[in-house]
This record gives C-alpha cells, structure tokens and sequence, in this order.
C-alpha cells in the first residue's frame, strides 16, 4: 500500500515537472518582455528626454545670451546663424569663436527690461 502512495506521488511530482516544462517558453517570453520595459524605461527614456530638453534649449539662443560649452569655456553670445554660433570669450573683445550650436551645454539668458 505504501509502494502504491509512493508511487502516485511520484506520478504527481512528474506531471507537476511537465507543466513546469511546458509553461517555460511562456515565461521566458514574458521575462524577454519585462526586460525590453526596464530597458526602455532606465534607458531610452531619459535619453530622450534630455534630447529633448537640449534641443529646447539650442532652439532658445538670443545674442547676449551666457553659455557655458561643453570644453567648460564660459562666453557670451554675438551672432547666431542656423546651424553656428559666434561666442566671446573673457574681457578681450578680440576673443570671437564661431562654434556648433550643440557644443553649448548651458545658457543664461540676459534679462529683459
């Protein structure tokens, strides 16, 4: 009698490991989709965002506008054209750089009176 239970609950471990078989592509499926939402989330996400907010910013440029560009140089803003920017740099009025819009990474705009 005991060999008969033993054997059922074999049975019952059996068919319980054949369900868990079976149900593993599905699972894997849906961790492959949990993990593709983590990504986009964590990644892509505020990747964009902060596209977004840099594009924002280049689009907001006026002349006499305080930036800081990305080699850490602070200036002031003396022309703009569509795609450059001319930049001065300290006191020397002489000091005129033309550089890519993308290379700002801060602007202050002047106040307006």
């Amino acid at each position: 009698m005991n060999l008969l239970l033993a054997s059922e609950a074999v049975t019952d471990a059996e068919a319980q490991a054949a369900a868990a078989q079976a149900a593993s592509p599905v699972t894997l499926i849906l961790m492959i989709i949990v993990w593709g939402v983590v990504i986009w989330l964590f990644i892509f996400r505020p990747q964009k965002k902060e596209q977004k907010r840099k594009q924002s910013m280049v689009n907001s440029l006026e002349v006499g506008a305080s930036v800081l560009t990305t080699s850490g140089f602070y200036g002031v803003i003396i022309d703009i054209t569509d795609e450059d920017v001319i930049v001065e740099f300290g006191n020397n009025k002489n000091c005129r750089i033309p550089m890519k819009k993308a290379a700002i990474e801060q602007v202050e705009l002047p106040e307006k009176e």
